[in-house]
Formats: C-alpha cells, structure tokens, sequence
C-alpha cells in the first residue's frame, strides 16, 4: 500500500477546517487522530509487520475518528447513544456515498480491510467473522485509541468530555454494576454506564483489554493511566471504585 503521508496529513487539515478549531472538543480530536496514528504505527513496527502494512496501520489511525467532526457539529456530544455511532458514521462517510477515502489514498486495494477496521474500532467486542490480519489491524487501531483516551481523560477538562458541570463530575458516583465487571477485568459496556464518574472508570477500564505488549508499554510511558487514579471525587463510591479498579488493574498487568 503506497501512502503519501503529507497528502493525508493535507487532506486530514483540509477537512477539519470545516469546523471550529475553537471548539474544545474539535481540537482535541484533532490532536488525538495525530496520536493515535503515532500509536498505530509503534505497536505495528514492534509486531514486526512489513513497511506496507505499518502504513496502512497509520493510516487507519488517521481515518479512525473522521464522523467525529460531523458528529460534535451535529450533536456536541462525544456519547455516540446520544447522537450516532461514531465509527459507522466515519465509514459511511470514507466509503459510501461521499466517498471521502478517494481524496487520502489512490490505492483502492485496500478500501474492504480498511472499512472494516474503521467500523470495528469502537465496538465491544469484534464481529467475529473478522479474522486474519484484518483482525490484527482491528487490534491495532483499538489499543492504539485506547492508549491516547487516557492521555485526553487527563489533559482535557473531563466537563468538556463529558458536557457536564464540574460539580457534577466531582459528586457522581459508581454503581456496583459497574464495578462488577471491573472485577472481571473487561471494558465496561456503554449501556450500564450512567454517571459522569462511571464513565471515567470505563474509560480507565479500556486498559483491562490491550492486546499488545507494546500498547501496555505506552501506557506506562506516558503516564496518564496512573493519573487518572487522581481524580479528586468528592462522591465516597467513587473514591472506592478509584482504588478498587486501581488495584484490579494491577493485579490483571502482573
């Protein structure tokens, strides 16, 4: 697969200046769809994959977020049960009508493997008719995504993330629910996420299912995961629900 990088990063530029940059949540995915390629192609280099594949890695990175942009327009919300499935929706865009995949890449080659990925990057679980390298490209852009949700869960404002007040975010608690399958070391499902602080504990939860040696070795590196354990709640679950999941994660990484 034959990439220029700098036509993407132009076409990606080009895009994203039909919304405004001022807007705190089209800023930082900006900044996101940038990392999490960085990601994509570290944990793709330290499979040892070929040159063709570490750039269709990138590539999938750059891609991963693209309904994000519409989707904060349309609906200011990051809560895809809000508004839309944000991963559907930037394949629907890239490959259907619109077809916006023709103005980052000339090879079409690739287009069935890529749409598949960028459908499956944000879903519980995998299709499991998803196989073969495109399932290892599946992981790859998963755990390269959840790697860099942790860094914007610390350095982005978590009332900007989740369009709520920071009194809100302070004083909402943690059901046992959700803690429950904290216990069993797995993502939490949307569905039974509620509060504020039971989405940041999700959120710190997306680490329980790197698949990689070498995504868990980011996370480390960067640092944020641990940060998130700081989070100053004033809510007595949640401060609980902090240490229990801080100490199951690191019974589940020995």
């Amino acid at each position: 697969m034959l990439i220029d990088r700098r036509k993407v990063r132009e076409q990606f530029a080009s895009y994203t200046r039909n919304y405004d940059p001022e807007d705190p949540k089209i800023a930082l995915k900006i900044v996101h769809t940038y990392r999490v390629a960085e990601n994509c192609e570290e944990i793709a280099r330290s499979l040892g994959l070929s040159d063709e594949d570490v750039e269709f890695a990138w590539l999938s990175g750059m891609l991963h977020d693209i309904g994000r942009f519409e989707q904060v327009k349309r609906y200011n919300t990051f809560i895809d049960s809000e508004s839309v499935d944000h991963a559907e929706f930037g394949a629907d865009l890239l490959f259907g009508t619109d077809h916006l995949i023709k103005n980052f890449c000339d090879d079409r080659s690739f287009d069935e493997m890529m749409e598949t990925v960028i459908r499956e990057h944000n879903k519980y679980r995998i299709n499991e008719s998803v196989t073969g390298k495109t399932l290892t490209f599946c992981n790859i852009l998963r755990d390269a995504d959840k790697v860099d949700i942790l860094r914007v869960n610390v350095e982005t404002p978590m009332e900007e993330i989740y369009n709520v007040s920071k009194e809100e975010m302070l004083s909402s608690g943690v059901s046992e629910k959700v803690m429950d399958q904290v216990r069993e070391h797995q993502a939490v499902k949307r569905d039974v996420m509620d509060s504020p602080a039971e989405h940041l504990i999700g959120h710190i939860a997306l680490a329980f299912e790197l698949v990689y040696p070498k995504s868990w070795e980011l996370a480390e590196e960067q640092g944020y995961l641990y940060k998130m354990f700081e989070f100053p709640s004033r809510n007595e679950s949640t401060i609980k629900a902090l240490k229990d999941t801080k100490a199951e994660l690191e019974l589940h990484h020995i």
